[in-house]
């Protein structure tokens, strides 16, 4: 399949039956490899024709890229061939880790450290050689910053030039973040370099009382967090863009409602561009 354009939608198991007696799909799907690797049956079979229509992503959960423990070979192996079975250009990760002496279950901050770059550069370079092709990496939500001695920004930017990876800008995480951390979410976004940025995502957040935004993917996405992706179109042009929904998920009617808004501002940024 060819590289994707245009806005996407997070593929999920429990969709799978709407999905397909559906005459409407987004313009491409992103799955969790680790959540389809092991499925055979009626599972295998819809994934196949969907695969065979349309292009996908992966985008996956348990690499641990930034953590202590060595890097798992064996699931790489298998990312491997799930994507050559199924035409799969691309593979994202999460710029975290999620392991040390055991699988831990949620997504842990990389201390922004000169340190911690040479070990996540040095486990990028490895992946990208075995894969044969550039690691894309997700700016990741985070809210204890652990002896930083540098911005996210500065991190992230150093981690980009010295592994050439390239990235997945996630603009609610960067929304959550400026928020949490308090810096300009809009100066974080202009900064990074365009020609690293291959696909976005979208999602929405849970606001706390105590004024803290948790990233939980589980709600519609505020107009603050579209205004910031409409910034991000101005800056860096219309990327592919995938509205992620891991929680909660409504019928995939009402999602199909998000995504076309998503497509709207597409459109309305690229005329923007052309009229410029």
């Amino acid at each position: 399949m060819s590289m994707v354009q245009g806005a996407g939608l997070g593929l999920r198991r429990s969709m799978m039956e709407q999905v397909l007696q559906s005459n409407e799909r987004p313009d491409f799907w992103e799955i969790a490899p680790e959540n389809w690797l092991k499925l055979g049956g009626k599972y295998a079979k819809q994934l196949n024709q969907i695969a065979a229509e349309q292009p996908l992503l992966c985008h996956g959960l348990s690499l641990s890229i930034g953590g202590p423990e060595p890097l798992d070979m064996t699931l790489l192996q298998q990312i491997r061939t799930f994507m050559a079975q199924h035409g799969i250009e691309q593979y994202s990760e999460h710029l975290s880790y999620c392991d040390a002496a055991g699988h831990l279950y949620d997504l842990l901050p990389i201390p922004f450290t000169a340190g911690a770059i040479d070990h996540l550069v040095s486990r990028i370079h490895q992946v990208q050689e075995f894969l044969q092709q550039p690691l894309i990496l997700e700016n990741s939500s985070y809210y204890l910053m652990p002896g930083a001695e540098m911005s996210e920004l500065e991190f992230i930017i150093e981690v980009q030039r010295r592994s050439g990876c390239e990235l997945l800008l996630d603009v609610n995480n960067a929304y959550v973040n400026g928020h949490n951390h308090g810096y300009d979410a809009r100066a974080f976004i202009a900064a990074l370099p365009s020609q690293a940025i291959r696909y976005l995502h979208i999602a929405g957040h849970l606001q706390e009382d105590d004024g803290l935004i948790i990233d939980t993917h589980g709600a519609e996405v505020i107009d603050s967090v579209w205004q910031l992706l409409a910034h991000t179109y101005q800056v860096h042009g219309v990327k592919p863009t995938l509205l992620e929904r891991d929680f909660n998920i409504p019928p995939y009617a009402e999602l199909l409602q998000e995504y076309r808004y998503l497509k709207q501002l597409q459109q309305q940024a690229q005329e923007l561009a052309h009229a410029s």
